[in-house]
């Protein structure tokens, strides 16, 4: 083991026996009681050190292996500590392609705080290399979930739109302004490549898995430049996605309002089909409106701000990397949202119901891990 203090972590000492790692309260640590000599110690905690060499600099200051030994386990423990060389085969390969890792420095420090324990922040970067995702949507949502999921190293991101680009897709971080009049899936496309720290997988052959097959979809999601189509999703097109168990996040703009959710696991949570018997139950009137709206002008402009998208798009990439890093976000069986102009994020749980084929209703859906958790002491009693 070659242990590192984590870099993402800022250290200030609280007084002159405890030290504190972080600044925000969802991952602040306090660590005590700390002398001098332990804290200078610890400045020897950078990763190019195995676990013998630091013992024997330990000797220098006065501190025993065993205490050197305790400090690191302590450290540990409180989800201080990173191994270097930790992480499997996969993350080893990541390691050799330089300029990735180069790339992918801050997502790294991300996920070295939000996973505590050694090397589990570069196994699940170097797990994302093998997910495919599939976004359905090329607009000013679409495009920008796809780059950022592939510029955070998803090895296959798929988009599927249709139509010719138009000047109301372009945006930053999403579709070029020479994309305008290009298929939208294959500007799309050449967008996911630019954003990619390495090499993209391609969709078929070598890496496709065993016999050439298409490996399965670790999630999709629907981002419609139709914003109606994603706030109010047709039951019968996630059919597929419910009876193959494929997980889907549902994001967008409509009508000045973002968001992002539900995510849903089929089999366990709420899906389109339970939030339309939902908003049927509540409202008597919901089917005649809705098929009015659908049955509208499509041609309308989508009222679909630039900042908004903007954030939708963020928000909903970084839920989608968090399920696939293997947690379960907030948008899971819930849908977040904001308006403008003051943009108050509010969510909204999805009720699984009775009569819907998907099954989740009467299931327990997953307990999602709290972030603000994180946040403790480590001090000797």
């Amino acid at each position: 083991m070659h242990p590192m203090l984590k870099p993402a972590l800022r250290r200030a000492w609280r007084g002159r026996e405890t030290v504190q790692f972080g600044v925000t309260p969802a991952h602040a640590v306090k660590v005590g009681p700390m002398d001098i000599a332990t804290g200078c110690f610890m400045e020897l905690l950078d990763g190019t050190r195995g676990m013998p060499l630091l013992r024997e600099e330990a000797k220098s200051m006065d501190l025993s292996e065993r205490h050197v030994d305790a400090l690191v386990m302590r450290l540990m423990d409180a989800g201080l500590v990173d191994d270097v060389r930790a992480g499997g085969p996969e993350a080893d390969a990541l390691r050799k392609r330089t300029d990735t890792m180069e790339r992918h420095r801050p997502d790294l420090a991300s996920l070295s705080v939000v996973h505590p324990e050694p090397g589990a922040a570069m196994r699940r970067l170097a797990a994302r290399r093998s997910m495919r995702v599939q976004v359905r949507g090329a607009g000013r949502v679409g495009a920008a979930v796809a780059a950022v999921l592939s510029g955070a190293g998803v090895g296959r991101v798929e988009v599927l739109d249709g139509g010719c680009a138009e000047p109301g897709d372009v945006a930053p971080g999403g579709l070029p302004a020479s994309a305008v009049g290009e298929r939208r899936d294959m500007a799309a496309r050449q967008l996911v490549r630019r954003s990619a720290p390495g090499p993209v997988q391609r969709a078929s052959g070598a890496g496709a898995g065993p016999a050439g097959r298409e490996p399965g979809l670790s999630l999709i999601v629907v981002a419609p430049r139709d914003g109606l189509s994603g706030y109010v999703p047709e039951p019968g097109t996630a059919e597929p996605w419910i009876s193959s168990g494929t997980p889907h996040l549902y994001a967008g703009v409509m009508e000045a309002t973002g968001f992002v959710g539900p995510l849903v696991l089929p089999g366990g949570t709420a899906c389109a089909g339970c939030l339309h018997l939902n908003r049927r139950d509540r409202d008597p009137q919901w089917p005649r409106m809705l098929a009015q709206w659908q049955s509208g002008r499509r041609g309308a402009v989508q009222a679909c701000d630039l900042g908004l998208a903007t954030a939708v798009a963020g928000l909903a990439a970084a839920h989608a990397l968090a399920f696939l890093d293997g947690e379960l976000p907030a948008s899971t069986g819930s849908r977040w949202e904001a308006a403008l102009p003051l943009l108050d994020w509010r969510s909204e749980r999805i009720g699984a119901h009775l009569d819907c084929s998907c099954g989740a209703a009467g299931h327990t859906e997953g307990v999602r891990a709290s972030g603000a958790g994180r946040a403790h002491d480590t001090m000797a009693g």
